[in-house]
């Protein structure tokens, strides 16, 4: 019996994939436990369709990504630091400070998505990767000034 499975099954497949089973397996297990369904043509189009749609919102979130990024490059955030004697700094800077002052400029950002290669502990120009999609990472432009 053709199974199109509703959810991830162990050793059997992932949610949408269509897969062959004895037919006591479909009856006794995967089918009350509503795991899958069985594969006919009314159960096979919905399949289709729901990729169709899948797709379509996944091209929407990666254009939506790619339109994020662009804004995010645009911009230069601005953050201030105390230092001490010879430009020595107290302690650094964070990707939660960072997504504070990203968010005064109009930019939402969050903090988990940003990467810092190196903690920000001195003055100067840094580049911070910010992971928006799987496929779009943009660099934002941080510039730290004494303050």
């Amino acid at each position: 019996m053709q199974i199109i499975l509703l959810q991830d099954v162990k050793a059997l497949g992932k949610k949408g994939q269509v897969v062959e089973v004895s037919d006591g397996y479909a009856r006794n297990f995967i089918l009350p436990k509503k795991l899958g369904v069985e594969a006919n043509g009314k159960n096979m189009n919905d399949l289709k369709l729901q990729k169709a749609n899948e797709e379509k919102v996944k091209k929407e979130q990666l254009e939506a990504a790619k339109e994020q990024a662009k804004k995010i490059e645009a911009v230069t955030v601005t953050l201030t630091m105390k230092t001490g004697e010879g430009g020595r700094s107290f302690g650094s800077i964070s990707t939660k400070e960072i997504a504070a002052a990203a968010e005064k400029m109009g930019l939402e950002l969050d903090k988990k998505k940003m990467v810092l290669d190196v903690p920000i502990k001195s003055l100067g120009n840094y580049t911070v990767q910010v992971k928006l999609h799987k496929d779009v990472v943009a660099k934002l432009a941080v510039k730290v000034i004494e303050g």
